[in-house]
């Protein structure tokens, strides 16, 4: 029974391992994949996320502040009764209660304008984010791209081993036979191998391709991966607008360009928030207070409303004879328990106050916030200026080097075309002894060079193209 589990679970896991090699990858899929685990990608997301707490907080500052405390204390010795404000010597516990608020009603608009500024940061930074997607998204088309055309060259060369190899054989039968010179063989093995170094040349080219791309999408360089090939259509490629046209639709959509005409915008509002400053200081405010004393635990007299007149003895004239004084005092009946909720109840104090602060002198440093704010705002400004001249420039250079492509592959599919015939004759005449080897491995190498060269010119008139697209907004795919 065990030995049967255990062939079960080795058949599971080569299933599973044969399943994972066969897996091949489309460009949309290593593009997702990619966006997933790329850590530039999650370091801007978490910038999002600051600039909206920033926002929340911004526009929670527009409402009222409320604050309570409470404190317990214990006392000894001489100190004050808060009760009757009395000196007294004993001891006293004691605890009160107070809460507070405060409304600003006018500070030359900051905080209004600190909220549109935090708003127009959030949009910025998910067009930030937007950048850094496109980035991460252009670098694997580069790297998907190189590993196919890597594959090709490698599928090229191997079509160029297997002509040799095919020629050698042939050539040693001839060369056995009489037919040819021995030293005939000797310089189709002398190429045979030079063409074994060329494979070996595009098979490290395309597995170092491979390992850029498995880096690209955060995998080992251990994880089987497996590029779908797909069917490419030049002639769908045609370039049908102006390098002017492709800029402009590129300054309108690209992220960069609207995140540096926000940034703009955030640097205005950031220079009418710190000018606020500037501007006097109005406040609402309340606060509302109790305490508890020990003094005051026992016997409390419960008002009916009435007065009495008392003598109160404040003092003496000499040692023996007391001064008194009346004392007019409320009439009612004396009740035993006066605790903790009646004397909260009954020592409540309420204030409210409008507070006006007007700044005169605060060392500078309203003033050097508005000049910062200034200085930033030009520089948000030179910013915009310098994007928008990179973007032209780019627009432009990738434009020219699309247009320079398409007429190398042009080029380039003749030149295979006029390769391919003069090898075909090459090959005729060197079969039937009229040309020696150096002019059938001239012809051959030519044409190899050729194919080399089309398949170079191809993809790279491909990702050109698509870069202008990618400039456009449109989705970069094949």
């Amino acid at each position: 029974m065990m030995k049967k589990l255990l062939l079960g679970c080795v058949m599971v896991f080569a299933l599973n391992a044969h399943a994972q090699e066969k897996k091949v990858w489309t460009l949309q899929q290593c593009i997702d994949y990619a966006l997933q685990n790329n850590l530039t990608v999650k370091r801007s997301l978490l910038g999002i996320e600051t600039s909206e707490i920033n926002l929340s907080q911004a526009k929670m500052q527009m409402l009222p502040t409320l604050n309570g405390g409470a404190q317990y204390g214990n006392n000894w010795g001489r100190n004050i009764d808060p009760t009757t404000n009395l000196f007294i010597t004993e001891r006293i516990s004691s605890f009160n209660v107070n809460a507070s608020t405060s409304l600003l009603l006018f500070n030359g608009f900051r905080l209004f304008n600190t909220y549109r500024q935090n708003d127009i940061d959030f949009k910025a930074a998910r067009e930030d984010f937007n950048k850094v997607r496109n980035d991460v998204i252009l670098n694997v088309i580069v790297l998907y791209t190189t590993v196919i055309f890597n594959r090709e060259l490698l599928t090229n060369a191997q079509s160029q081993l297997a002509t040799t190899q095919q020629q050698l054989e042939r050539t040693r039968k001839l060369a056995e036979a009489g037919s040819v010179p021995r030293g005939n063989v000797l310089d189709l093995e002398a190429q045979n191998a030079t063409n074994e170094l060329n494979l070996i040349n595009r098979e490290n080219a395309i597995n170092l391709s491979l390992l850029q791309l498995k880096q690209a999408l955060q995998l080992p360089a251990s994880t089987p991966l497996e590029i779908e090939v797909p069917e490419l259509n030049l002639e769908d490629l045609a370039m049908d607008q102006t390098a002017e046209e492709i800029y402009q639709v590129a300054y309108e959509s690209l992220p960069q360009v609207k995140s540096a005409r926000l940034k703009l915008q955030s640097s205005l509002l950031a220079k009418r928030a710190a000018r606020g400053n500037l501007y006097p200081r109005l406040t609402l405010g309340g606060n509302l207070f109790s305490n508890y004393s020990s003094r005051a635990d026992g016997l409390r007299l419960i008002p009916d409303g009435g007065e009495q007149i008392v003598q109160q003895q404040i003092g003496y004239v000499d040692a023996s004879t007391p001064v008194y004084r009346d004392v007019t005092v409320a009439t009612g009946r004396i009740v035993n328990g006066y605790n903790v909720s009646d004397q909260i109840k009954d020592n409540i104090a309420k204030s409210a106050a409008l507070t006006l602060q007007i700044p005169i002198f605060n060392g500078f440093s309203a003033r050097a916030g508005v000049q910062r704010a200034v200085v930033a705002n030009q520089q948000a400004e030179i910013n915009l200026h310098d994007v928008d001249n990179q973007l032209r420039q780019s627009v432009e250079t990738a434009y020219n080097d699309a247009n320079a492509a398409s007429k190398t592959y042009a080029s380039a599919v003749k030149q295979v075309d006029a390769r391919d015939e003069a090898f075909r004759m090459a090959k005729q005449r060197f079969d039937n002894g009229a040309v020696n080897f150096v002019e059938y491995q001239t012809a051959e190498n030519a044409l190899f060079q050729a194919k080399s060269d089309l398949v170079r010119a191809k993809y790279d008139f491909i990702f050109k193209k698509k870069v202008l697209d990618f400039y456009q907004g449109k989705p970069i795919e094949y």
